[in-house]
């Protein structure tokens, strides 16, 4: 069973506290023959505050507010040395209300202020159009808008493809609803992108989500995303680059800098994915963490040094004659899904081998038109 953020850390802090605060009451002194009294551990950081937490990745028994430095200081090690940002920028943050996206959104905030990254800075969020799920994730994310200061941008699949996951989930059931979402996402994250005219967009991807990625591309035998997953910028062939400052933190220690700072996010799951691959993948990830923290940044280590064999044949990027977007194939991934949903055959684009790509001589390719901001899926011009 998947635990939310909020059952997640209520665990690990009971677990960290009665470990490390409250250890045997009583000792006894050997020169004295009388119990001695040990108190909490201070902070192997400054050796001056109560220790208040065990960080998942390091095990280091740490105060709240060495905890927050370093854990800033991590992320904007991993900002510079990798020169996620230039001087000038302006950044989109994927916002969608969860932990991951809010802590991005607040650490970058006050790293800008704090390193004079001299970037502007603004929320990006899709509207998937799930009932009881996303339109209250979203009143979170204008309540970040407002408590941040910065601009938000919601775009929706309503408006870019003409329909709602629900409505998507009528049609298809749960068991591949994830392959809709997923596509359409990422393509409308592009839109919003383009309508904000930014340089990059900076997503909450963690460390978990990485190693969870590594381990799904090995399973799957994906050899194209394999080579690709652990970059901590992609998309640099596409409409609009993509970055992930969170590539070594652990989820962990986002959900636990959010409960601390009391920073305003939403902690539920997905209505509709309760079934999706990756939750195993996920739990899988989970208990390997519990018997070596390091694991995760193991496996994105050996993500990170997979060579792909010279006689491999990789796909050959191109554009989807349909609407202009990446893709390997005649049509993107997109525009066959919205074409088999259109038709009433929402599994025409399930699998890695189906499509409509036979049946294109009855549609008619899109006109050319040089702005994608006010251009319906499957008439895109990237």
């Amino acid at each position: 069973m998947k635990r939310t953020a909020l059952t997640e850390i209520a665990n690990f802090l009971s677990l960290s506290l009665s470990s490390q605060q409250f250890p045997s009451p009583k000792m006894e002194d050997s020169a004295a023959g009388k119990p001695k009294k040990i108190g909490p551990r201070q902070c192997c950081i400054c050796n001056q505050k109560r220790a208040a937490l065990k960080r998942p990745k390091t095990l280091e028994q740490i105060c709240r507010e060495c905890f927050y430095e370093v854990f800033e200081e991590e992320i904007h090690q991993v900002i510079v040395e990798n020169q996620l940002f230039k001087p000038g920028e302006r950044i989109a943050i994927g916002a969608s209300g969860g932990k991951d996206s809010t802590v991005l959104a607040y650490v970058l905030s006050e790293l800008n202020k704090r390193h004079n990254y001299g970037l502007d800075l603004f929320l990006l969020s899709v509207d998937e159009g799930i009932t009881g799920y996303r339109d209250d994730s979203l009143e979170t994310v204008k309540r970040n808008e407002m408590q941040y200061g910065l601009p938000l941008k919601i775009v929706s699949y309503k408006d870019l493809y003409g329909w709602t996951m629900d409505e998507i989930v009528k049609m298809i059931g749960l068991k591949n609803n994830c392959t809709f979402c997923g596509v359409f996402r990422r393509q409308a994250l592009d839109r919003g992108a383009a309508l904000l005219k930014v340089d990059k967009l900076a997503t909450g991807h963690n460390a978990d989500d990485i190693a969870e990625t590594v381990l799904l591309n090995i399973l799957r035998g994906d050899i194209a995303r394999l080579s690709r997953c652990t970059s901590i910028v992609t998309g640099e062939d596409g409409p609009i680059p993509r970055c992930k400052p969170f590539k070594y933190t652990y989820e962990k220690e986002i959900v636990m800098y959010a409960y601390f700072k009391r920073l305003d996010y939403f902690s539920t799951e997905c209505i509709y994915s309760p079934n999706a691959y990756r939750g195993f993948a996920r739990e899988f990830i989970k208990d390997l963490e519990r018997i070596r923290p390091r694991a995760i940044l193991d496996i994105i280590k050996s993500g990170e040094n997979f060579r792909i064999s010279t006689s491999t044949k990789m796909p050959e990027q191109g554009t989807c004659e349909r609407c202009g977007y990446i893709s390997s194939q005649k049509w993107c991934k997109a525009c066959v899904l919205l074409e088999g949903l259109n038709r009433g055959l929402p599994k025409l684009g399930i699998g890695r081998n189906r499509g409509v790509h036979n049946n294109q001589k009855d549609i008619k390719p899109s006109n050319g038109t040089k702005s994608i901001e006010s251009k319906q899926c499957g008439t895109l011009d990237f």
